[in-house]
């Protein structure tokens, strides 16, 4: 889609003036090395809440599962976080590992972060207890053993298997034995708008709790859309939202979603590049809407980092550019096609354009054999002459994207009968966003049939709880409730093996 709905924008007005992110100072005892250290930090607040974290390092024995307490002093109330389990009663606050993150070795750090309300003072904890031990003072000569936590029986650990690392062969999608792999789930919105915003990094939960009822759909792929700007921490960014947090953020996602045994897809949504022609989504030259092509500013920069960041884990799918719509902007269909595989300066796009090939060439310069997706023109929704102008790949992991919708013009099987099957006849297809905005799932049922049919793949957009009228939403809580929409998504999923 090229932006979440408006009634979501509205529906927070007012109610979050983000200030700038404060670090607090971290009380560490001097002398001995002591058994624990956490660094407590305030990354941003607002009149009614703050964004924290807290860093801890285990300089005692090894530990397989850790759990860290401690307590606020000012009626601060956790609403949500991240990269662990979070629950407090009364004051005490608790934050116990995730399935991915228990093992601690001597030395080890982790990381995690929170959203909590709180009042006219936000003042720091004094006191941190790792497995029962305090944290920040100096070790005993004789520590007792470090206690081992049992997990909360409403938090089990995840025993889902890990998603499989894969390639291109042929027109399929194979995992290391060969095996044909389908990309079935969602999309999960939020990443592409609320740090540019400076409303925070994700819309709604991505907890533990939020990514394992996404799982319970029977749903193997996510599908995560993201903002150049915020990941590369440019200027314009609360430092809060940008750069290293929303880095680290977006790291924590994918190894939460990945921990539930799914395939994450990191997809670029929002670009730089100021664009006010035909269906301009903003007049903005910040990346704060979709434009019609990447920038070759900032975009082949943003794909070097990400690429660096996960060319270790080729469970991780690279999707180039959400939907390319050179076509509103130049004279001919030539041209736009041109545009899309060779960028540069285009018809009626006023910022010099990266092509596709320059975004396949920035993935695979830094080693990265993920697999790529690269959306074609239209919105996605034209892939008429991809397989003319698809761009070189080295590595031969290039799969064609597609976009549909009940208001697009190729929404029918006649139109993929004659542009899509050829397409999957020669690459692997993903349709990365399928949906309508009727709030039913008449015409989903149709588009997944097909792609049932022909063992494609898709990702319903989208896993948020809008209003469906104006945004297709799958869900109307975080628990996994189904909109009428998301029903026809979840029972499909739900039917299919394993």
């Amino acid at each position: 889609m090229r932006r979440p709905p408006r009634s979501v924008f509205s529906a927070v007005a007012g109610l979050v003036a983000l200030g700038t992110g404060v670090t607090l100072p971290v009380m560490t005892a001097q002398g001995a090395t002591p058994a624990c250290t956490v660094e407590y930090s305030v990354t941003g607040q607002w009149d009614a809440g703050f964004q924290g974290a807290v860093k801890i390092t285990n300089n005692a024995a090894p530990v397989s599962v850790w759990s860290l307490t401690f307590a606020f002093a000012d009626g601060q109330q956790v609403a949500q976080g991240w990269s662990a389990k979070w629950s407090q009663s009364g004051t005490a606050v608790t934050a116990a590992n995730e399935s991915w993150n228990g093992s601690l070795g001597t030395g080890a750090v982790v990381s995690a972060g929170f959203i909590a309300s709180k009042g006219a003072t936000n003042s720091v904890p004094t006191a941190f207890k790792l497995n029962g031990t305090l944290c920040n003072v100096d070790s005993d000569p004789t520590p007792t053993p470090t206690p081992t936590p049992t997990a909360s029986p409403s938090t089990p650990p995840d025993t889902g298997d890990a998603p499989p690392a894969l390639r291109v062969s042929g027109n399929k999608l194979v995992d290391a034995d060969g095996a044909t792999r389908r990309l079935l789930g969602v999309n999960r919105s939020g990443g592409e708008f609320m740090c540019v915003q400076g409303r925070g990094i994700w819309d709604g939960p991505v907890d533990d709790a939020a990514v394992r009822a996404i799982a319970d759909w029977n749903v193997d792929t996510v599908r995560i859309p993201l903002n150049e700007e915020c990941w590369l921490g440019l200027s314009n960014i609360d430092s809060a939202y940008g750069g290293a947090a929303y880095v680290d953020a977006v790291k924590d996602l994918v190894a939460r979603v990945e921990a539930h045994g799914m395939t994450p897809v990191v997809e670029l949504h929002w670009t730089y590049g100021q664009y006010t022609g035909n269906s301009a989504g903003c007049s903005d030259v910040h990346a704060s809407c979709q434009k019609p092509m990447p920038d070759m500013q900032y975009t082949p920069s943003f794909w070097t980092s990400v690429a660096n960041t996960f060319k270790n884990d080729q469970a991780v799918v690279f999707d180039l550019f959400n939907e390319p719509y050179p076509d509103r902007a130049t004279s001919t269909t030539t041209q736009a096609w041109q545009c899309w595989r060779d960028g540069g300066t285009c018809p009626g796009i006023g910022y010099e354009v990266a092509g596709m090939q320059d975004l396949v060439d920035a993935v695979r310069a830094t080693g990265a054999r993920n697999v790529i997706l690269a959306g074609g023109i239209a919105y996605s929704n034209d892939l008429g002459q991809w397989l003319t102008y698809r761009p070189t790949d080295p590595t031969g992991n290039l799969a064609a994207a597609y976009h549909v919708y009940n208001f697009n013009s190729c929404a029918n099987e006649s139109c993929w009968n004659s542009t899509l099957a050829p397409v999957a006849a020669q690459v692997p297809l993903v349709a990365g966003e399928i949906g309508e905005n009727t709030c039913t799932h008449a015409f989903v049922d149709q588009v997944m049939k097909w792609f049932d049919d022909r063992g494609l793949s898709y990702l319903g957009w989208t896993w948020n709880t809008w209003d469906c009228s104006s945004g297709p939403s799958l869900i109307s809580s975080y628990d996994g409730t189904p909109t009428a929409y998301g029903t026809g998504l979840r029972d499909r999923l739900r039917a299919l093996d394993g």
